[in-house]
């Protein structure tokens, strides 16, 4: 046994790692929820871009895009074309020219073009985000469209009929 008056005991030290557990079993639980809320957030503004980027595609080659990875970069060289017009990153875009799919902090984004009429040009499309990990990733799923408006659901995939985000 030691005498030492500056040491610890065993019981000292049990509490001070209890105390810390407790204080990690407090704190992890809100750091996920704030991870998911961030992500959450990222998926709206990365939703934001992609419309903006629609948006300038149509006003550029006359009709939307066919696939996710025509809004990214060029897949040689360095000039826009239709089929790589440089509008968003090569993350969000998925990669490649024929991509319809990309992931980021988080989310999954999946996009569908509308039908092509006879001069091969789009005038609809959607775009789905939703967690990689329900409730780990994040908690709700949103989707949008050509009209702009981006709409949530907590449940399930979200459409066209869910609500639209406030504000």
């Amino acid at each position: 046994m030691n005498n030492n008056p500056r040491a610890f005991s065993l019981i000292e030290l049990l509490i001070v790692v209890a105390v810390i557990l407790v204080i990690a079993a407090i704190a992890i639980p809100n750091l996920m929820r704030s991870r998911a809320a961030a992500n959450q957030a990222s998926a709206v503004g990365s939703l934001h871009v992609m419309l903006t980027a629609e948006a300038t595609y149509s006003s550029t080659y006359g009709g939307y895009s066919p696939t996710l990875g025509y809004l990214g970069p060029p897949s040689t060289g360095t000039v826009a074309v239709p089929s790589g017009a440089e509008l968003i990153d090569s993350i969000l875009s998925g990669g490649s020219a024929g991509a319809t799919e990309s992931s980021k902090s988080g989310y999954t984004f999946t996009y569908s073009a509308g039908v092509a009429d006879t001069s091969g040009r789009i005038y609809s499309y959607s775009i789905t985000a939703g967690p990689i990990t329900p409730g780990t990733t994040g908690y709700n799923y949103y989707y949008t469209d050509q009209t702009g408006v981006i709409r949530q659901n907590s449940t399930e995939a979200a459409g066209s009929t869910d609500s639209p985000l406030a504000g």
